[in-house]
């Protein structure tokens, strides 16, 4: 049987959050698809509850080196034996939206060309409402970065806002071809922290992406998110910087140093005031997409 999606799914410790992202999956409609779930908890406390389930699309592979909170490592355990046409790395506490997986193959059937599609990102979950309300404006914002960023194409206006700016999305609302994944080489296993990004970059730049008008992702916030926090840990800084300084290094070296210049001054400067443009304007609604041109 010819599989439409592969779902690698890491999870340390938090099979109730786990069970309800598995949920979100299995209930898609339209398509077809597999599920690999790695553990990187040593005891392996997700194997009870993932074979419970009894339901063949459902893989369950435990690491047997845990790395402690190396998401990279983890992934690239499961992509490389996946049978889908598209790739979809799943956190383990995100849900999947009803119909997204449909809507996702129709958007790739009809830009054959285009590696990444993604779409817009709901934050919920247990956060004070203060925290709930800065992740509801940053994505709102992302979104409309997005929008900005497909006045200028599908390629180079997305990776360079993935590389010199916040990015437009996080590791779960992207689905991504498979071979295209395979060109570029899968997560890079010396970043810790942005290595969503870094992969996303890549793939942007080689095949483009796609964003869709519609929900892709429930992104659950249980406590402050380490990715854009008004406060964060040194370590974290310190990794975060690690990984944009070399994924940025990786660029240079592969596209030349005149692209890479160029490309941050670009999406520093036009990029940004595209993106201001597309901002809401107090009582007078937002600056159209045409006249922003």
């Amino acid at each position: 049987m010819l599989i439409d999606f592969s779902v690698v799914i890491p999870t340390f410790r938090r099979t109730g959050e786990l069970m309800e992202a598995l949920a979100s999956v299995l209930g898609q409609t339209g398509v077809t698809f597999e599920v690999a779930v790695v553990d990187d908890c040593p005891d392996g406390s997700a194997r009870e509850p993932v074979e419970r389930l009894r339901d063949p699309r459902v893989t369950y592979i435990r690491n047997p080196q845990p790395t402690g909170g190396v998401p990279s490592t983890v992934r690239n355990l499961a992509w490389p034996k996946a049978r889908g046409e598209f790739l979809h790395f799943l956190d383990d506490d995100d849900i999947v939206p009803d119909g997204l997986y449909a809507e996702v193959k129709r958007a790739f059937e009809t830009h054959p060309k285009v590696g990444l599609v993604f779409g817009r990102i709901e934050p919920f979950g247990t956060c004070p409402e203060p925290q709930l309300r800065h992740e509801q404006r940053f994505f709102a914002r992302a979104e409309r970065a997005a929008r900005a960023c497909e006045w200028f194409g599908t390629k180079l206006a997305f990776a360079g806002r993935t590389l010199f700016d916040m990015p437009v999305l996080v590791c779960s609302a992207g689905v991504l071809r498979r071979k295209c994944v395979e060109h570029v080489g899968g997560f890079d296993p010396e970043i810790s922290m942005v290595e969503d990004s870094d992969l996303y970059a890549r793939v942007m730049r080689e095949y483009g992406a796609l964003f869709l008008p519609r929900l892709s992702l429930r992104y659950r916030i249980g406590r402050v998110s380490m990715m854009h926090s008004p406060v964060r840990s040194e370590a974290d800084v310190r990794r975060q910087r690690a990984g944009r300084r070399r994924m940025q290094e990786k660029y240079r070296q592969e596209h030349g140093i005149f692209e890479f210049y160029a490309l941050a001054l670009f999406a520093r400067t036009m990029l940004r005031m595209a993106i201001f443009l597309a901002e809401p304007r107090r009582g007078g609604g937002r600056v159209s997409a045409t006249a922003a041109r």
